[in-house]
């Protein structure tokens, strides 16, 4: 707009030099072409910024439109977990997966074992009975080795025996049970560490979290539950 008056105020000028005498007109003639010289120049730099007004708001629509859409976030639990999995580091979120792998692997070789080892007793019982009023206490040593299983090794141990005294046939039933449970329970300890352990670095991680949400407390010098939240998060 100053611009604008400025360019009357010339126009202005150059018409009262219209209504002067002869002689001065030859007089300012120089100065009347530098006047509108200079009018030219500043019509020429009011149309631009006109021009220039005029297209910017066009020019940040278009970098509106061209702007991509805004993706909506995944809230699946799968998200989450990856999410929150990032955010933990991988030093600490390494140790808690490597005890879930380790945990998991030995949790399926004892089942899998486990289900291997079961024993239909029933069965047995009857096999052995009619190996022993068929085929003697060989036939019956013969129906235990082909049955797998802790129980069918306990009563081949029990056969074995049986040609000394009803203790040492105890006793043998004994140690060898023994030695069976000690295979049915091999690996368990390393479960019952991963079960431990893991929640301890749970709640290793529960406690830095307290730990630096206090610092940030002690930093900002206001309790604020936006901070603590942040800091146990």
């Amino acid at each position: 707009m100053k611009k604008f008056f400025a360019l009357l105020a010339i126009m202005a000028m150059c018409a009262s030099m219209t209504n002067t005498p002869a002689f001065a007109q030859e007089d300012s003639l120089s100065q009347v072409e530098e006047t509108l010289d200079a009018a030219t120049d500043s019509i020429v730099e009011l149309a631009s910024e006109v021009t220039d007004a005029v297209e910017a708001p066009g020019a940040d629509a278009g970098e509106a439109e061209v702007d991509e859409p805004i993706e909506p976030e995944v809230t699946g639990m799968d998200a989450q977990i990856r999410k929150y999995f990032i955010e933990g580091g991988p030093v600490f979120m390494g140790m808690v997966l490597l005890c879930l792998i380790l945990g998991l692997a030995l949790c399926i070789e004892r089942i899998i074992y486990l289900n291997m080892a079961t024993t239909n007793t029933t069965k047995l019982l009857k096999n052995v009975e009619g190996a022993l009023q068929s085929g003697g206490l060989e036939g019956a040593k013969e129906v235990c080795r082909n049955t797998r299983g802790p129980v069918a090794s306990i009563f081949y141990q029990a056969l074995d025996r049986s040609g000394g005294s009803a203790t040492a046939v105890e006793k043998s039933i004994n140690e060898y049970g023994g030695v069976q449970m000690a295979l049915l329970e091999r690996g368990l300890s390393w479960i019952s560490l991963f079960i431990a352990i893991a929640p301890m670095l749970g709640f290793m991680g529960t406690v830095i979290g307290m730990i630096k949400a206090f610092d940030d407390i002690e930093s900002a010098g206001t309790m604020n539950a936006t901070i603590v939240a942040g800091g146990i998060k």
